[in-house]
């Protein structure tokens, strides 16, 4: 599954986002949020007004963050995660609405989607430190932990609770998605009509250019990290990148994605980075996680039941597919 880096999307200045004049009306601020990084952009009448609203986006990111994470002790998040097998936990219903959104996607994907993966952090290791792979033994007792049926929503009493000791769940796959929406939501009742939020690669964007033309950006080639193989105009809001090629366990000479499959415990194959565009950015960043377990074939299979989305899928032949609709050669460089 999709962990703290989604892969580096940037978006294109050297095609019409510095115009004149342009630069007085917006400001931009790159920062470290949810454990990655961040760049937000807003559109305003005045640089200063600007930067005040970019203090808004980052304390309401913030706060989102402080609700999801499961690497800081104090949030909700992780008082559930120590209390797996134990006891319900009372949370925020915007913890429970979010879980309800993943345990969604995880019906729907068969658990190719699954939150309670984070309970594998713990036996794969993409910083650089693996030197050899888990035993068979070990991932198969991980993959006990895992298993979205055993996450429990008690709407009633608002609690969480993993049925399972030694389950965890995490929004890694979610967070960030549902942070930019959220961000964007409130930029957008607050009037600001212009911006774009980027959560590490998970990309939300309101409004259009100067010139009345979209928003523009290059997807990172994952053959060649430096490039772009496409530059596209992003018309519905929101865009998510899922990709293997940065974030690797490199052992025996075999290259081993950072994105898990939940059901075998493994690191997916078949698919290199994947690609998703569509209204909503938390949907996107939930899509592009399984489209990249469930592969090409199922993953487009899924896409069909989500109106508005679309994407562009590269395997690890070099092949590059997008879905019905979407006209990639329109677009590539």
């Amino acid at each position: 599954m999709k962990m703290i880096h989604k892969l580096a999307m940037w978006l294109m200045c050297s095609i019409g986002f510095c115009l004149t004049g342009y630069s007085q009306q917006k400001a931009t601020r790159v920062t470290t949020l949810m454990g990655s990084r961040w760049s937000i952009t807003i559109v305003a009448a005045d640089s200063i007004t600007a930067e005040k609203y970019i203090d808004t986006v980052i304390a309401e990111a913030t706060r989102i963050e402080y609700l999801l994470s499961d690497w800081k002790a104090e949030t909700q998040v992780s008082q559930v995660n120590r209390n797996a097998g134990i006891a319900p936990v009372k949370v925020d219903k915007e913890l429970l609405d979010i879980t309800r959104r993943a345990l969604y996607f995880s019906n729907l994907t068969h658990g190719a989607f699954d939150i309670s993966f984070a309970a594998m952090e713990k036996i794969w290791r993409f910083d650089g430190s693996m030197t050899e792979l888990p035993t068979p033994e070990a991932v198969k007792k991980t993959v006990e932990k895992v298993g979205y049926q055993n996450i429990i929503i008690d709407t009633v009493h608002s609690t969480l609770f993993l049925q399972k000791v030694g389950m965890k769940i995490g929004f890694g796959a979610l967070g960030e998605g549902y942070a930019a929406d959220k961000c964007r939501a409130m930029m957008q009742q607050k009037g600001i009509v212009a911006g774009i939020v980027d959560g590490s690669g998970d990309i939300g964007t309101w409004g259009h250019r100067p010139n009345g033309k979209p928003w523009t950006i290059g997807i990172t080639d994952p053959f060649d990290p430096l490039n772009v193989f496409a530059v596209v105009p992003l018309k519905k809001g929101s865009v998510t990148t899922s990709g293997s090629y940065e974030k690797y366990a490199e052992i025996n000479g075999v290259r081993y994605s950072h994105i898990i499959n939940p059901a075998t415990g493994y690191p997916a194959t078949g698919l290199i980075s994947v690609t998703v565009f569509g209204p909503s950015t938390e949907t996107c960043n939930a899509l592009s996680t399984s489209l990249m377990v469930l592969g090409k074939r199922e993953g487009l299979q899924l896409l069909k039941k989500f109106i508005g989305y679309s994407c562009i899928m590269v395997d690890d032949k070099g092949n590059y597919i997008s879905s019905p609709g979407f006209k990639l050669k329109k677009y590539k460089l």
